[in-house]
């Protein structure tokens, strides 16, 4: 043994550990992209989360790997329809289960004995199978691998976070103060290792009713604070059909289909794809969610809407709550809410002018109201319906958000 070997634990060169660190960082040199979905609770929809973004990156045309690590409870067969099967083998190695001409998958769920067996290991074994499926199994070259990581901060997060210095981070909560400060702590640890976090994605904040589609707010979302810095991608609600579609490994129908949560999680996968987004400025100490955006004529812009529980409240000049949404080159970043002074004539027009907004959209305005915050350079787009405020801007971004009747036209 070479006093090189003794340094590096005892392994020598012919080590099988040390060759399969070298398939490894192999394989990865030929993946562009490398984004963890994470969570600091389980049960919040990461895997969901993961997977559509999996599928709605193949259906753009991007060659993709998804890989499970959450080793105690690899639901992504199940999400995807692919349980019972297995990879094949081939080079002394394994390859994915294939879905699809660009989506590879590979999960531990695929090698288990049967799907109630429990995985007892430490955090060694944890880190030595990471490395496994990432330089014995032939991933080929990818433009993006999705890594469903478990909960929490653990050996699997930690592993990966090491592994792979470069790996972008898509989080995932529900907006209940018990969830979002474990994913706080979650940020938190991202921002230790270096990883650029995307943004958060926030689910099952409301249901949607199959009958109307109207979407009722399920958590007193006051009291939950969401992570300083982080954007906002995307609001997932808790929806009927997108849960029979997961239990029944339906999830790419589901997508395919179409309809409003399918939109959503189809949007959030064009957000990764196109990887321009904010990330995550608190490493810098910046919080983006104060920061104004860039003057007239470049690609930044606010928008302001008054909102209670989540969505657009119909009267403009009686809200106790406004959120703020910015928008960077087209894409969605920092949201966060903030309460107006007191209501008096000309007074809001003036408090958003100081707060840099650019578009104010209301379920209804005076005409009055309208001309104050037109001659302040603010554009106005009045009967908007109660939906999620980034909803809202997508909708007006995209100029599917039609006008509606004006609630308030004196």
């Amino acid at each position: 043994m070479t006093e090189r070997d003794e340094a590096n634990g005892g392994a020598s060169q012919d080590d099988p550990r040390r060759q399969t660190r070298r398939r490894r960082d192999a394989n990865l040199a030929q993946i562009g992209r490398v984004v963890a979905v994470m969570s600091g609770k389980g049960g919040v929809g990461k895997s969901t989360v993961g997977a559509a973004i999996a599928l709605g990156l193949a259906q753009l045309g991007r060659r993709v790997g998804l890989l499970d690590v959450d080793f105690h409870g690899p639901s992504i067969p199940t999400l995807l329809g692919l349980v019972g099967r297995q990879p094949a083998s081939a080079y002394g190695g394994l390859c994915p289960v294939e879905l699809g001409s660009d989506l590879k998958v590979m999960s531990l769920g695929f090698l288990l004995g049967g799907a109630d067996e429990a995985v007892i290991w430490r955090g060694p074994m944890k880190i030595g199978v990471i490395d496994q499926l990432l330089g014995d199994v032939s991933w080929g070259g990818l433009d993006f691998l999705i890594v469903d990581c478990p909960p929490g901060t653990g050996d699997e997060a930690l592993s990966i976070g090491q592994v792979i210095p470069n790996a972008e981070v898509v989080m995932v909560g529900t907006p209940q103060e018990v969830a979002m400060a474990d994913v706080r702590k979650a940020v938190a640890f991202c921002l230790k290792l270096g990883l650029r976090l995307l943004g958060l994605v926030e689910t099952m904040g409301t249901i949607r009713c199959t009958h109307c589609g109207a979407e009722v707010p399920l958590f007193a979302r006051a009291k939950a604070s969401r992570p300083l810095g982080v954007p906002l991608l995307a609001k997932v609600p808790f929806d009927p059909d997108l849960q029979a579609a997961c239990d029944e490994g339906r999830l790419a129908a589901f997508l395919a289909a179409g309809g409003t949560t399918a939109r959503r999680l189809l949007d959030l996968a064009e957000y990764v794809a196109c990887g321009h987004g904010p990330g995550l400025a608190a490493a810098t100490g910046v919080q983006t969610e104060n920061k104004v955006p860039q003057e007239k004529g470049s690609q930044s812009m606010r928008y302001a809407m008054p909102t209670a529980d989540g969505a657009l409240v119909m009267h403009f000049g009686h809200a106790d709550r406004f959120t703020f949404v910015d928008v960077n080159e087209g894409v969605i970043g920092a949201v966060r809410e903030a309460s107006p002074p007191p209501h008096a004539p000309g007074v809001l027009p003036a408090w958003c002018k100081e707060n840099g907004v650019d578009i104010v959209i209301a379920g209804g305005m005076g005409s009055r109201a309208q001309s104050l915050f037109a001659a302040r350079g603010i554009q106005v787009v009045v009967g908007a319906p109660a939906e999620a405020p980034e909803e809202l801007v997508r909708r007006h971004l995209s100029g599917t958000l039609a006008p509606g009747t004006n609630v308030c036209d004196h």
